[in-house]
This record gives structure tokens, C-alpha cells and sequence, in this order.
């Protein structure tokens, strides 16, 4: 009766479903790599754009290239009429995530060229999908607080308008440098599932907006995207660094999950972690609420000390996003705007080389039976 004789992996756990040129992740000694290079390295001598051309490329661009991409990032930022239409229908009714899935899935209606498969083609609208994120999630957000949405200035990179599109006004030279360096953080991670989830999407030759949106809806997930806004809300909740431990030792009493520790890959800290924690303190040390870096860093120690389990991207991510004035429920939308780089990557990777991806299931139901009809039962 077994569809197949191997036993399963719960999670697909340590199983490895397709060659990959994009990331290498060691997890036994923390070590990230986009494209064999250093997320470090990435995050000290790069920048988004680059490092998005990076990912989809394979290389690092040449200056003429990397120009051109900016231009090309910088004219697409702005969203159809009747994008901000649907924006201002959902943005009353529905959560940030619901509505970046569902706008992001609609902008296929605007989709130019349409109908084209060719590896170009689908770039392009990638390139395109990358560049509109940002203003989608801004728009959703000043809409559902009663504010007009705020166009895009073509002057600027996409992390420094995203902030100057959400806030109303242009955020600080190093805070947009921060973000900038946080949307590299999360850009690519392997075969994570909303990754994987688009990847299962285009490998049926699906289009370029099904495969994202797929990627969204897993993202979604508090296991997974959601988390960094789980770890603000629990820091807002215990209120301050000295109720850290009681209120640690009650959820760990209730066998409850401490969001931002652990991870599936890492076993030592998540270097992208370390970065983040450095961003959070050097804004707890400008003009940002200092509690929140004091009662993460309690926290990071109390968890240590108590269940010796490291932080994870997620962590530091919560109280550095929220000292720039991001509201909790955006983290995981900010999450897919930076991460969009990597499933456009995945997509053109599946599609160049594609074969449909179907694994099999572990039967373990009912023994064969005989049908009972109604009246007999």
C-alpha cells in the first residue's frame, strides 16, 4: 500500500530536493554565502541593488551594468492607477501580508509584455516585482492610517524612498544605510519554504506573479516571515529589561515557543543575527527607545544561559526595524520586499534547468477495503 519504501523526514528535514548555485548556508559554523560571497562581506561593501543583481545574475555587475539597473529599479517603483485602486479597497479590510499577496498577484493585469516565457522576459518582470514591492507596502500602510500614499522619487535607492514613502519625510543618512544593509540580511536563504513554495510554483511553468504570490502566502507564516513581528510583540508585552527573566521562566513553564531563537540550519549564531544586533544597538544609542535593545539583549542572555539556544535573524530584526518607526505587523512585509530578490533568483534558476517537482507521500492510511454502500452501512 506504501506510494513509496522510504521512510519520510518530518520537514523534509536534511533532505536536498535540487542543485542550487544561488546561497551556500554552514550551519555547524554560521557562515552565509550569496553566491560564494560572504553575507559579511555583502553587507559591509555592497548594497541592495547590487547585491539583487547579484542574485539574479550570478556575478557582481560591472559599474555601466549596475547604473542601469538602478535606472531601471528607480523608473518602475511607481504602481498603475488602478494598483493603488486595489491598494485603497484591501488596505481598510485586510492585514499587510494579505494585501502585498493579493496586489502582487494582480499585477499581472499590468503586465508588460505579456504572455512572453522567455528567461528575459520572466526577469524583467522579476526586476519589476522588486522594485513595486517597496511601494505597495508603503501605500497599504499610510492608506490604512488615513494618509494619501506618496509617490516615488526616482532620485533615490529603494531602501531610502521605502522609508520616506512609509514615514512622510526622509529618514537619516545612517538609518537608510541600515536598512539598506538589513533588506542584503534577508534577501536569500536557500531552500527556505516560501523559496521552495515558489520554486514547487513556477516548476509546473506557472508565471512569474503565481510563483511569488506562493512564496508571499508561505511567507506569511508566523514559523517563518512572521516571527520578527512575534519577538516585538512578546518585548511590548514584558514592558521592560527587569520583568525579562520572570516573564522568560512563565513562557518557558507554559512550554511556550520563544520567537527569534533557534534555527533549522544554524547551529551556532545566525551571522546575520550579529549584524542586526550592532544596528539595534547603535539606534538604541541615537535617537530610538533604548529599552527595546536592553530587553532583547536580557533576553538573548536569559535564553543562553537558561536553554543554550542562539538568537536568529529574526531577534534584533524586531526592536532595530521598530526604532525606525516601522509598525510591528510590517516586519513581515518588509521581509518579502527584501527577500524578493532571492525568489526572482529561484525562479529564473528553476526555469532555466526545470523539471516538475512531485515527491511522494508515505502512505499510512487504511489497509485496502471493500466499499459499503449507504443502505448497508
Amino acid at each position: 500500500m506504501a506510494e513509496t519504501n522510504s521512510a519520510p523526514k518530518a520537514g523534509l528535514e536534511g533532505v536536498t530536493a535540487a542543485d542550487s548555485g544561488i546561497c551556500l548556508i554552514d550551519g555547524s559554523v554560521g557562515e552565509l554565502r550569496y553566491r560564494g560571497y560572504l553575507i559579511k562581506e555583502l553587507a559591509e561593501f555592497s548594497d541592495f541593488a547590487e547585491t539583487s543583481m547579484l542574485l539574479l545574475d550570478g556575478e557582481l555587475p560591472q559599474k555601466a551594468q549596475l547604473d542601469a539597473f538602478r535606472q531601471t529599479l528607480a523608473e518602475q517603483r511607481a504602481l498603475a492607477p488602478e494598483v493603488i485602486d486595489l491598494v485603497r479597497l484591501f488596505a481598510p479590510k485586510m492585514t499587510p501580508m494579505d494585501c502585498l499577496r493579493t496586489v502582487v498577484s494582480a499585477l499581472a493585469m499590468v503586465d508588460v509584455p505579456q504572455n512572453g516565457d522567455t528567461i528575459d522576459q520572466h526577469r524583467a518582470r522579476g526586476i519589476r516585482l522588486i522594485a513595486q514591492t517597496p511601494t505597495i507596502l508603503a501605500a497599504y500602510a499610510r492608506i490604512r492610517d488615513g494618509k494619501d500614499p506618496i509617490d516615488p522619487d526616482p532620485s533615490l535607492d529603494l531602501a531610502a524612498d521605502f522609508l520616506r514613502m512609509l514615514n512622510g519625510t526622509r529618514s537619516a543618512e545612517d538609518v537608510e544605510q541600515m536598512f539598506d544593509v538589513c533588506l542584503i540580511l534577508h534577501a536569500e536563504h536557500g531552500f527556505n519554504a516560501s523559496t521552495f513554495s515558489g520554486r514547487v510554483t513556477a516548476a509546473t511553468l506557472s508565471d512569474v506573479y503565481s510563483a511569488v504570490t506562493s512564496a508571499i502566502g508561505t511567507l506569511k507564516g508566523p514559523l517563518h516571515g512572521g516571527a520578527n513581528t512575534a519577538v516585538m510583540e512578546m518585548l511590548i508585552q514584558i514592558g521592560e529589561a527587569a520583568k525579562v527573566e520572570e516573564a522568560l521562566d512563565g513562557m518557558l513553564a507554559r512550554k511556550e515557543k520563544i520567537m527569534g531563537f533557534g534555527h533549522r540550519v544554524y547551529k551556532v549564531v545566525d551571522p546575520r543575527a550579529l549584524i542586526l544586533k550592532d544596528f539595534s544597538q547603535r539606534l538604541a544609542e541615537g535617537d530610538g527607545d533604548a529599552k527595546w535593545f536592553e530587553m532583547s539583549q536580557a533576553l538573548e542572555s536569559a535564553m543562553k544561559e537558561k536553554k543554550g539556544i542562539d538568537m536568529n535573524v529574526d531577534f534584533y530584526s524586531a526592536s532595530t526595524y521598530y526604532n525606525m518607526g516601522i509598525a510591528p505587523d510590517l516586519f513581515t512585509g518588509i521581509f518579502a520586499i527584501s527577500r524578493m530578490s532571492g525568489w526572482v533568483a529561484h525562479i529564473l534558476e528553476q526555469l532555466s534547468n526545470n523539471r516538475l517537482i512531485r515527491p511522494r507521500a508515505n502512505y499510512i492510511g487504511s489497509s485496502a477495503r471493500d466499499f459499503v454502500q449507504l443502505g448497508d452501512r
